[in-house]
């Protein structure tokens, strides 16, 4: 008897559940024309593969590494950032690509790396010759360039995020225990380096520095074909050398660059002595590798850039 009025009392329920969604005026699609019935569904949240959080992400990585596209951390920085290798393309030949080793004193310097990553993302059969891989380490000095503005190293730089006195830029050229990136590599290395008229600190012996530790284990285990390092600024393409040597196939990578984007070629930098740089170590180590200096610290003059870029991957791609 109980279990024939729970049941009653259930179907009356149902019933008058009906009878006020019918009165409150929500509209039902039993009777709807198809051609009224919306089909958008962009505002439905996929349900990750697999069910767990996370997922997504994984297959998203796996679906740029079908493309050509990984990413790995290669280090961190004194205060423990990572140091974050960005690869495009999955050929025997490499180039590698370096920006921000001045950190927030050369800020342009990480967004040309990060227009570069732009470029490459997606479009690897188009932008990058067969037989060719891309790597870009768009920012080997994270803490100097933390100085300047709050960023990840994914984070898209923008220029109205750069807020700086001139003082402050020179900070943030050093790494985090205020030695210059650029006199800590091995060619003619000194403690105290120079830049311009000032002395610098080139660490405390050369590859002192986990960021340049970090620069030397991935080369050595990639041994790539060339290596473009971008500075600013002078406006100019320079070869590398160390104690008078330079690598064959460096002078013609010098003047690829420079005749497709405009800049002027020199066969090296010699406005002041430069020890420990990181170039003249490529040079030392016999890989051709060139310093590109933009013209000045806030522009990136990607359009320019991008035909050296591409002057370089045809270079090596030969």
């Amino acid at each position: 008897m109980n279990k024939i009025l729970i049941g009653i009392i259930i179907v009356l329920l149902i019933g008058g559940g009906l009878y006020i969604y019918k009165q409150s005026g929500i509209p039902s699609y039993e009777n709807m024309p198809l051609e009224d019935v919306s089909t958008d569904t962009s505002d439905v949240m996929p349900v990750e593969p697999d069910g767990g959080i996370g997922d997504g992400a994984q297959v998203l990585d796996e679906l740029l590494a079908q493309q050509g596209e990984t990413q790995e951390v290669i280090g961190k920085s004194v205060e423990g950032r990572d140091i974050v290798a960005y690869h495009y393309g999955t050929g025997d030949k490499e180039v590698l690509f370096v920006g921000g080793i001045h950190g927030g004193y050369s800020w342009n310097t990480a967004l040309l790396a990060q227009q570069a990553m732009k470029h490459f993302s997606g479009a690897v059969d188009e932008t990058i010759p067969e037989g060719v891989k891309v790597t870009i380490i768009p920012v080997l000095n994270p803490d100097g360039l933390d100085k300047v503005v709050d960023i990840d190293a994914n984070d898209q730089i923008d220029s109205d995020d750069i807020d700086a006195s001139n003082q402050e830029l020179v900070r943030a050229r050093f790494n985090a225990n205020g030695v210059d990136l650029n006199r800590n590599f091995d060619c003619n290395w000194k403690k105290k380096g120079v830049w311009k008229s000032q002395k610098v600190s080139g660490g405390k012996a050369p590859f002192s520095e986990p960021e340049s530790q970090a620069v030397r284990a991935y080369i050595e285990k990639s041994n790539p074909d060339a290596v473009v390092v971008w500075y600013s600024s002078a406006g100019g393409v320079y070869a590398s050398q160390c104690d008078g040597k330079t690598p064959e196939g460096t002078f013609a990578l010098t003047n690829d660059y420079a005749e497709a984007s405009g800049y002027p070629a020199h066969k090296e930098f010699d406005a002041y002595e430069v020890n420990g740089d990181m170039v003249n170590w490529l040079a030392k180590k016999g890989t051709p590798a060139i310093s590109v200096l933009l013209t000045d610290k806030t522009n990136t003059e990607w359009a320019k850039n991008k035909k050296g870029i591409d002057a370089v991957l045809n270079f090596v791609a030969k």
